[in-house]
């Protein structure tokens, strides 16, 4: 297993693990290819998959997880990613990314205040 699982409750945080003996690329594209098989066990979760750990993301390994946060959202769900160094100008909108894990926990918060709303 390439995932490290934290369920809180409230929200889901998804790690990859085993990342010393990988470049940042490699550990992306496996913890993309696990969670691509797995994300329908997660569907009732608010997912954060936590890639603070790893160096020199690049952002078209980023992208590889748009189509998965876009399921997440089919089920009324939240998506976001932790990563630093992203330029959001790179982003599309419909992927969450931001520099902290603090400010993904917020994300949810505001998101599932919308959903009560109905908005």
């Amino acid at each position: 297993m390439l995932i490290k699982s934290e369920d809180k409750g409230d929200y889901t945080i998804l790690s990859p693990i085993g990342k010393e003996k990988k470049g940042s690329d490699q550990i992306l594209e496996d913890f993309f290819s696990e969670l691509k098989e797995k994300i329908s066990t997660f569907s009732n979760s608010n997912l954060i998959l936590d890639f603070s750990q790893v160096v020199n993301t690049d952002v078209t390994k980023i992208l590889l997880f748009s189509p998965l946060s876009g399921k997440q959202k089919e089920v009324n769900r939240s998506f976001v990613i932790v990563s630093h160094g992203i330029d959001a100008d790179e982003i599309p909108e419909d992927l969450l990314v931001v520099p902290t894990l603090q400010e993904a926990i917020d994300i949810i918060d505001m998101e599932n205040i919308e959903r009560d709303l109905g908005i």
